[in-house]
């Protein structure tokens, strides 16, 4: 469907080139002022339909499963699951950016836009709209994210901490992906503070939790 637009706008700006030679100029206008802004229109729509709906290749989903307090060191965790598996994993986060989630979670809203609040504003307001969010790597025990943004038919990237990724993705509602080689990496190591539980104690007690573990935090 994609590629028979595109011939025929291409179709359409070699017609409205030849008309203009031709010395229609009425037709030509007709062609650049009306049917070629209504088809570039149309590929718009469905450039972000198409995007919305592919599967981010090398990726995994995963969906907000709680906001919890590490029991070792009274540390905030996001806890992410693969909504495919059972495969949990956690990401440490500040209190600020904890706080952030957990009022979007619990539907807080403040008497005045906060950062957050404020940065999906903006993003409205330019006429863009965040599409998903991917944690891509693990470098140095720091997980790092990428903000996928759309502005009319431009895609934007912008680099971003997983915390404020997550924040975000949940005040624009959108997916949240995780790269294969960084779902691997964290069910391989907690990536935590050196004095927390160890990798094997994280992970049971992650996969163990039930509703009653996560409280009023859970999601």
């Amino acid at each position: 469907m994609d590629s028979e637009l595109k011939k025929r706008i291409e179709a359409l700006r070699s017609e409205a080139e030849e008309q203009a030679r031709k010395g229609h100029l009425e037709r030509a206008a007709e062609i650049r002022q009306s049917e070629l802004p209504r088809l570039e229109a149309e590929l718009k729509r469905l450039t972000v339909v198409h995007s919305r709906e592919l599967p981010e290749a090398g990726t995994v989903e995963v969906r907000i499963r709680g906001l919890m307090m590490d029991p070792a060191t009274n540390m905030p965790i996001v806890v992410l699951k693969d909504v495919s598996s059972e495969t949990v994993m956690p990401i440490w986060v500040g209190i600020f950016e904890a706080n952030a989630i957990f009022n979007e979670i619990e539907k807080v809203a403040a008497s005045r836009p906060m950062t957050h609040d404020l940065t999906r504003n903006l993003i409205r307001n330019l006429n863009a709209e965040l599409e998903r969010v991917v944690i891509t790597e693990i470098r140095d025990d720091t997980f790092y994210a990428i903000l996928w943004l759309r502005q009319g038919a431009e895609p934007l990237t912008i680099d971003a901490r997983p915390s404020d990724a997550i924040a975000l993705a949940l005040r624009a509602d959108c997916p949240i992906f995780v790269t294969e080689g960084v779902m691997q990496a964290a069910k391989l190591n907690t990536t935590g503070p050196a004095d927390g539980p160890t990798g094997e104690q994280l992970r049971g007690w992650l996969e163990g939790l039930n509703d009653e573990d996560l409280g009023r935090y859970k999601m």
